[in-house]
C-alpha cells in the first residue's frame, strides 16, 4: 500500500509551481510574441504566425545593432571565462596554505560582491577619466566585469580545495613526479569538473551583466546595454526575437557544459575500471 502523502507536500509542490510559473512565464511569453506575423504587434492576441520577425532582426535595424553587439558580448565573456578560470585556480592553489595579508585579500575579494554593481561601475569609469585613459569594453569594462566573476570562482575553489584529499599529490610526488607534473596528471583532472563550473559562472555572468558595464563600455555597446537601449525604440517584435535567440543561446551554452561534464565523468570512470583491471 502506497503511504498517504502528507499536506505539507502538496504546499510544496503548488508553490514551486506558481515559483516555476512565475520564473518562466514572462520568457514563455517572449517566446511566443517573437512568432507573431508580419502585421503583428507587441502584444496578445497574436495576429498570425510566422518568423519574419526573425528574419527582419538580421536585416537593416532602423534602431539597435545586434549582431556586432551580440559578437561584443561574445568575446568579452570568453576573455572574462578565460581569466577568471585562471586567476581563480591560481588564487585556489595559493590559499591552500596561510600566507601574509591572505585573510586581508579574502575579505577584499568577497568585497566586491557587497558592493553595489553601479557604485563598481561608476567608480572605475571615473578613475578611466582622471587617469585620461580611453573608457572601452575590451579595458574598463573588462576589468568592471573581472569584479563580479573572480569573486565567485574564487569561493568555488576555495570549497573545492577545501575538500580535495591531498594524499592523491602525495602519492604522485613518492612516485617522482614533479610540482608541475602532479598539478597536470592529477589535480587538474580531479578538480577539472569544478573548473568548467567557474567557467560557466564567468561566461554567464559577463554575457548578461548590465550595471557594470553601463559606464564602463564606452561608445559600443555590449548586448544587455543594446537590448536596454532597444527597449525604448523598437515598436516591433523584433525585440521579442532577440530575447528568444539569447535565451537559447543560453541554454545552448548551459547544455554544452553539462555535456562537457558528462564527458569528463565517463572518461575518468573509463580510466578508473582500466586502472582496475591492470591491478
Amino acid at each position: 500500500m502506497h503511504k498517504k502523502r502528507p499536506a505539507s507536500f502538496y504546499w510544496l509542490a503548488i508553490f514551486f509551481g506558481l515559483f516555476v510559473l512565475f520564473l518562466y512565464g514572462p520568457i514563455s511569453a517572449i517566446v511566443i510574441l517573437s512568432f507573431q506575423g508580419p502585421n503583428g504587434g507587441l502584444t496578445f492576441p497574436m495576429n498570425g504566425f510566422s518568423i519574419h520577425w526573425f528574419f527582419a532582426l538580421f536585416g537593416e535595424q532602423l534602431v539597435g545593432d545586434f549582431e556586432t553587439s551580440f559578437l561584443r558580448s561574445l568575446q568579452l565573456g570568453l576573455i572574462v571565462m578565460a581569466l577568471t578560470v585562471v586567476i581563480s585556480l591560481v588564487t585556489g592553489l595559493a590559499f591552500r596554505k596561510k600566507f601574509f595579508g591572505s585573510n586581508l585579500l579574502f575579505y577584499t575579494t568577497v568585497a566586491s560582491l557587497i558592493v553595489p554593481s553601479i557604485l563598481v561601475s561608476l567608480g572605475i569609469g571615473l578613475i578611466f577619466n582622471i587617469m585620461g585613459w580611453e573608457v572601452s569594453w575590451t579595458t574598463s569594462g573588462l576589468g568592471a566585469h573581472l569584479t563580479w566573476t573572480l569573486p565567485f570562482g574564487f569561493l568555488i575553489m576555495i570549497a573545492v580545495f577545501n575538500r580535495f584529499d591531498k594524499s592523491y599529490e602525495e602519492a604522485a610526488r613518492d612516485l617522482g613526479a614533479s610540482n608541475w607534473q602532479t598539478i597536470r596528471h592529477v589535480v587538474l583532472p580531479i578538480i577539472g569538473p569544478s573548473l568548467i563550473g567557474v567557467a560557466l559562472f564567468g561566461f554567464t555572468l559577463s554575457y548578461d551583466e548590465f550595471a557594470r558595464t553601463l559606464m564602463t563600455s564606452g561608445v559600443k555597446n555590449t548586448l544587455p546595454l543594446e537590448i536596454f537601449g532597444m527597449t525604448t525604440n523598437v515598436t516591433t517584435p523584433t525585440l521579442y526575437a532577440l530575447g528568444t535567440l539569447t535565451t537559447f543561446f543560453s541554454l545552448f551554452m548551459i547544455l554544452t557544459a553539462m555535456g562537457v561534464l558528462f564527458y569528463l565523468r565517463r572518461r575518468q570512470e573509463s580510466h578508473g575500471s582500466d586502472a582496475g583491471k591492470g591491478v
